[in-house]
């Protein structure tokens, strides 16, 4: 691990944001602590892997992508033990997140034309904390849907230890989960990068700028630099 050169400010940001955040480092503020973006990580990742070793398994159609693991036999047992690292990774990111993640009353709109309005890129409501009412959804969506996948995933692992009705429900539910997943992943990475340039970083090095924070999240803004020039 390289020195950190106190002269540098973002050097000084990058090691404040491996034990902390929620911090104001000159011109950048920590938003994601070390802990944090390795558990997002973990959950990408793993999710890929399912992603890849899965598809063949769903359908013939993607059978070429089990070559990539040594066959559809590998993909079988790659993707069993992995989903359930996906699961264990996925728990751990809900147990770090939960605490900001409660949805406000005023958030609720986001069920709604909100969310279209956000992905034209308007700009966040004054109210806006440290996450948005679409993140914390989309938080509580995936928990919801890591917990499904690993049920249902469980029930087609050891087949034989449940009723038929089950199996069938099982099929249905990890197939319909895993397809609003690679959906909404989509999004989530377009909004994470092209979308708003500046938020992939959050999630690399731990910081963000306070332009980005002022813009994305004016009440997180306030609440950790104590400037208040745009509370509504």
């Amino acid at each position: 691990m390289s020195a950190v050169n106190p002269n540098r400010p973002m050097d000084t940001a990058i090691a404040v944001a491996r034990t902390r955040e929620d911090v104001v480092v000159g011109n950048e503020i920590v938003r994601h602590r070390l802990f944090s973006r390795y558990m997002h990580w973990a959950v990408a990742v793993t999710f890929v892997v399912c992603l890849l070793t899965g598809m063949p398994i769903w359908t013939p159609v993607f059978g070429w992508m089990a070559t990539l693991f040594g066959g559809l036999s590998v993909c079988r047992v790659v993707h069993s033990w992995v989903g359930v690292a996906f699961f264990l990774a996925s728990a751990a990111q809900f147990v770090e997140w939960m605490h900001d993640m409660h949805v406000e009353a005023w958030e609720k709109d986001w069920l709604g034309p909100r969310v279209f309005r956000y992905l034209r890129y308007e700009k966040d409501d004054p109210r806006t904390g440290k996450y948005n009412g679409g993140q914390k959804l989309y938080f509580w969506a995936v928990s919801l849907g890591a917990v499904g996948l690993m049920l249902s995933g469980l029930l087609m692992w050891f087949p034989t230890g449940f009723p038929s009705f089950l199996r069938q429900a099982a099929y249905l539910i990890h197939d319909f989960t895993f397809i609003c997943f690679v959906v909404s992943l989509v999004f989530h990475v377009y909004l994470g990068t092209a979308a708003e340039p500046g938020t992939f970083g959050s999630m690399t090095r731990g910081t963000v700028t306070r332009a980005w924070a002022r813009l994305h999240h004016p009440r997180w803004y306030r609440d950790v630099t104590g400037d208040d020039s745009r509370r509504p």
